[in-house]
């Protein structure tokens, strides 16, 4: 058996590959590790009532001390899952379908052009897109909401407890939407490029159109490519911030309704209330960025996960 020594360039480039790699480990680590310990006591006083209670509310008397507080994340959690899932089934449709037309069906002047567009609506902040949101997208949005109503009100998330539909967590999940579409279409544009070729020849060499093609071919072996993006496209919308303070109300209140305007996520909440906040209710916010932490790895294990075992089935 031959073996040969490695360059010394490859040698070099191995160690700054591993030290990059670890280092973003021991971050992630050291930032959980924080969390954790800033959260810690917050954990110990509330226990499962932290993610069970609704209730977030510091007392003070009228000398400024805190005479009784209550951290509870329920409500912010349904409305963190709500609004980025409502964003997501908005959104990767919209984008698996645009990296189809990229990859398949545009012609190569205006596919160029659209993805480095598509590339640089990835990089906005999100500030701007949640004040579009608020000055633009709000009043159509509620139109649409209107609508909704009006045809699936019998359906109890579509339903509303009063007629106010102005920054709702549909609002938020069209916004999300919005903000999702670039990645998740470079990612899902990414994995239908590596088809391979003798595929997509075999097919139409058996007489299948463009579409059969890319329903037989295409589809399959990205399967799990889209899932994973669609998976990550769900990690950013959960932890989204700015955008969804733009356009959501913070409402400490557990709402499943789509359409009504109350609601929150983990995030906005934070934003909310950091600037005032004292120690003891900053570790609570502490321990509110820990359970994001923690649901956004989550999300991430899931996602590694199914573009694993779909991956395998779909090549």
């Amino acid at each position: 058996m031959l073996v040969t020594k490695p360059r010394r360039s490859d040698q070099f480039f191995r160690v700054i590959v591993t030290s990059g790699g670890m280092s973003s480990l021991l971050i992630l680590g050291l930032i959980l590790a924080f969390l954790a310990y800033r959260g810690f006591e917050v954990f110990r006083f509330e226990g499962f009532g932290l993610i069970t209670s609704s209730d977030w509310s510091v007392v003070e008397d009228d000398n400024g001390s805190v005479v009784s507080q209550s951290y509870g994340l329920a409500a912010m959690l349904v409305g963190t899952v709500l609004s980025a899932t409502i964003g997501v089934f908005i959104g990767i449709p919209i984008a698996v379908l645009s990296a189809l037309f990229l990859e398949f069906y545009a012609g190569r002047k205006i596919r160029n052009f659209l993805i480095a567009l598509i590339d640089l609506m990835a990089a906005f902040p999100s500030l701007l897109f949640g004040l579009w949101g608020f000055l633009v997208l709000m009043p159509s949005a509620e139109y649409w909401a209107k609508l909704l109503h009006k045809y699936l009100g019998w359906i109890p998330i579509f339903d509303v407890p009063a007629r106010f539909f102005t920054r709702s967590p549909f609002i938020a999940g069209v916004v999300l939407a919005i903000m999702i579409i670039p990645i998740c279409t470079s990612i899902s544009r990414e994995v239908f490029s590596q088809t391979p070729l003798d595929r997509i020849q075999a097919a139409y060499a058996l007489g299948a159109t463009r579409l059969a093609m890319i329903r037989a071919v295409v589809i399959p072996f990205g399967r799990g490519g889209v899932i994973g993006g669609a998976m990550l496209g769900l990690g950013r919308a959960m932890g989204e911030t700015v955008a969804v303070y733009s356009v959501l109300n913070i409402v400490y209140q557990v709402n499943w309704q789509v359409l009504f305007g109350a609601g929150g996520n983990i995030a906005s909440m934070i934003l909310l209330k950091i600037g005032e906040a004292d120690r003891e209710e900053t570790n609570a916010l502490m321990a509110a960025g820990l359970v994001l932490f923690l649901l956004t790895l989550i999300i991430n294990f899931i996602a590694n996960f199914l573009v694993n075992r779909l991956g395998k089935t779909g090549r």
